[in-house]
């Protein structure tokens, strides 16, 4: 890059962070968000395959059982996905927020006590919907209130704290080997409640409450119309989202690309410690390789959504999941296993952002948390199938060869979910 590309690139990042002279405050909330995704990340999301290994050697559980409770976890999150949407609509992020960090703080305390099956299962069920109410679907309503024309990139940053929490992995599995899982879980709820609850109070709804608008521009700006989404119209209600046929194969795309994410986060680690032989110390480098292309995705894919058809991306991302699925699902060396996490990662960071600029781009911010949440009734479905069909699989066949090829097919078929769902027709106001 010359130095005059450089200089203008570093001219456009300034007017973006400092569109009127000063650091826009949506970006605080970006950071917040960020810190948000971290701790969930870190300490629960991308380490659970580090506990399954260890819970099953002390309680002797199968893989079914022990996945379960992940997905378990996921479906309780989806069935409260509308009424958490709806309570953030009515009362804010910030309210709902503290709430959930407190949950996932407790949760984590009372998972470092369990001595039974049924006290794993409700202790994560806390976790989980801690975590999901305190955690990525909440900070999203936020950021779609606060960013228009940036908000590929705004959800983009936030999200490479979910990266840089899979980058902590190796720190969790330390922790792990050096003081036990009843430990490790202890520390994390405190860290949790120490660092988490403080750090949500960043987070406002709408810029309007602290005198600013979306992307921090003049009030002239936006009156132009200049920064608008382009075919936007007025939002759309939840009820008239649902009628859309655009918000059904968003939603069934997503829960097919989930059906991969969930698998890889829950048995990729048995996977390559039991199927190839890694020890749990090189696992965790893996898993660490697959985070860092999972936020160069992030960091591409909030650049391209907000310039290219974010449909075309999220196809090309579904193959991406299919071929690192059965990349590593058949690895026998080396090459193999890094070849996954590049595509895997990639497909996961550039996709990821998509999932709620492509939602609030079709249907707009007002009732974008009531949206997400009955989306979520259908997303969840994915992430709970896949982790337990694994599981189940490697059970019935000895290895998790058959149970990923399954997977990798169903991501498949849901790129062409994407390729159908086109924008609505813009809704207009009767004033309009």
């Amino acid at each position: 890059m010359s130095e005059g590309n450089f200089s203008s690139a570093l001219k456009r990042v300034d007017r973006m962070v400092r569109p009127q002279g000063h650091v826009f405050a949506g970006w605080y909330i970006v950071g917040a968000a960020a810190g948000v995704q971290f701790l969930a990340s870190m300490l629960w999301m991308q380490s659970y395959g580090a506990y399954v290994v260890l819970l099953q050697q002390d309680f002797g559980w199968s893989k079914a059982l022990v996945a379960g409770a992940f997905s378990l976890t996921r479906i309780e999150s989806g069935i409260l996905g509308p009424l958490q949407g709806w309570l953030v609509d009515r009362y804010g992020p910030r309210a709902v927020l503290r709430v959930g960090m407190v949950i996932f703080g407790v949760g984590f305390i009372a998972f470092s006590r369990i001595d039974s099956l049924i006290g794993f299962y409700v202790t994560f069920g806390l976790i989980a919907i801690g975590s999901s109410i305190g955690g990525f679907a909440t900070v999203m309503v936020a950021l779609v209130n606060w960013f228009s024309r940036n908000r590929s990139k705004a959800v983009a940053i936030s999200q490479i704290g979910n990266s840089l929490g899979g980058f902590c992995v190796p720190i969790i599995i330390l922790c792990l080997s050096a003081f036990g899982w009843r430990t490790t879980a202890l520390l994390s709820g405190i860290l949790v409640l120490l660092v988490g609850v403080p750090m949500v109070q960043v987070v406002k709804h709408r810029p309007a409450e602290v005198g600013e608008m979306p992307d921090g521009t003049a009030m002239a700006d936006n009156e132009s119309g200049d920064r608008q989404q382009p075919g936007a119209g007025a939002d759309f209600t939840a009820r008239e989202a649902m009628r859309t046929r655009a918000f059904w194969l968003i939603s069934l795309g997503h829960a097919s690309a989930l059906l991969t994410v969930s698998a890889v986060m829950v048995h990729l680690v048995p996977h390559l410690t039991e199927g190839l032989s890694y020890s749990i110390a090189e696992a965790g480098l893996v898993v660490s390789l697959l985070t860092f292309f999972q936020m160069a995705g992030q960091l591409s894919g909030g650049y391209l959504g907000d310039r290219m058809n974010k449909q075309l991306i999220c196809v090309a991302c579904m193959v991406a999941h299919t071929a690192g699925l059965l990349l590593v699902a058949y690895a026998s060396n080396l090459a193999m296993v890094v070849a996954f996490a590049v595509l895997h990662g990639l497909a996961w960071g550039i996709r990821g952002p998509l999932m709620v600029a492509l939602r609030a781009d079709y249907f707009g911010a007002s009732s974008f948390g009531t949206i997400m949440g009955f989306s979520s009734l259908i997303v969840m479905l994915g992430m709970s199938t896949g982790p337990v069909f694994a599981g189940y699989m490697a059970d019935l066949y000895g290895n998790y060869q058959m149970g990923f090829t399954i997977l990798a097919g169903g991501a498949f078929l849901g790129s062409f979910c994407f390729i159908g769902a086109t924008r609505p027709k813009p809704r207009v106001t009767a004033s309009a």
